[in-house]
């Protein structure tokens, strides 16, 4: 039986990350593919990547990062907000993609064990603030002193909700009927799958920590406990790694930008091999 690999950030604008995912190919012919998001900017781009990968894995699931929901001055696409999400999903369907709006599809684990993969869509809301900092505002201001402002803030549309952390209230609703709706059995688990991480301690080791007010919200924090989760993965931060809360292992997958992976010890393999768990 083929394994579950996950990858995120290709960011496939830079041309040496575009050459990592020309690379890309299952090891096995039933491998199934996780991209976690921020695939790149513009919609041709994105649409040839998925075309790409669903071509050559048994089954690709999609969630967006936040660089696919910008809309950028030089995208010939210029949908904004929750019309490019939508674009997006129409693409991945036409593509055979699962999105965050399908079905969850199930996948079999070597040992016999059924997983629900459920790709996540949760965006963030400014309410991982840095300390001493009560209000949005406060936390915009920290990070603008510290020369931290995420692109997001120009590009990133929340239409036609009046903010971006009203498009994650949205979200989080929706998201959490999903998953409070499924039918498992008894000994069924999921494998959550979201662009960002849905507690903060992983946000702890960022060189900016100013920036951990775009990476996710509070609302997501006890999602790993409160259903039968096997795995979680999550991208956007650039810093891949294993670490476990709760009892529960979060898998960061990312590629990152050519100057990152560039200066780490071991680059790759990408994808990860997340289940079952390589040695």
């Amino acid at each position: 039986m083929g394994s579950l690999l996950a990858v995120s950030d290709l960011h496939v604008g830079h041309p040496d990350n575009r050459a990592i995912v020309e690379a890309m190919k299952p090891a096995a012919e039933d491998d199934w593919l996780i991209v976690a998001g921020d695939v790149a900017e513009f919609l041709g781009d994105i649409e040839r990547t998925l075309a790409l990968l669903a071509d050559r894995f048994h089954t690709v699931v999609w969630t967006p990062g936040n660089h696919e929901l910008w809309t950028h001055p030089r995208d010939p696409v210029t949908l904004r907000g929750e019309a490019r999400y939508r674009r997006l999903v129409e693409i991945c369907r036409g593509l055979g993609v699962h999105t965050p709006e399908d079905p969850y599809p199930v996948w079999q684990h070597p040992d016999g064990r059924r997983l629900t993969v459920a790709p996540l869509f949760t965006l963030y809301d400014y309410t991982w603030r840095p300390a001493g900092t009560e209000t949005k505002e406060q936390s915009l201001e920290v990070a603008k002193e510290a020369g931290i402002v995420c692109t997001d803030e120009y590009l990133l549309h929340p239409d036609p909700w009046e903010s971006r952390e009203a498009w994650c209230a949205e979200r989080i609703r929706y998201t959490e009927q999903r998953l409070q709706q499924l039918e498992l059995t008894d000994d069924q688990r999921i494998v959550l799958v979201n662009h960002y991480p849905l507690v903060r301690d992983p946000t702890s080791v960022l060189w900016h920590p100013e920036f951990a007010q775009w990476c996710g919200t509070e609302r997501t924090a006890d999602w790993h406990v409160r259903h039968p989760v096997e795995l979680m993965i999550y991208g956007h931060l650039h810093i891949p790694r294993t670490t476990h809360h709760d009892g529960v292992r979060f898998e960061e997958v990312s590629v990152g930008y050519p100057r990152e992976w560039r200066k780490r010890a071991q680059q790759g393999p990408w994808p990860r091999q997340v289940l079952p768990k390589a040695d």
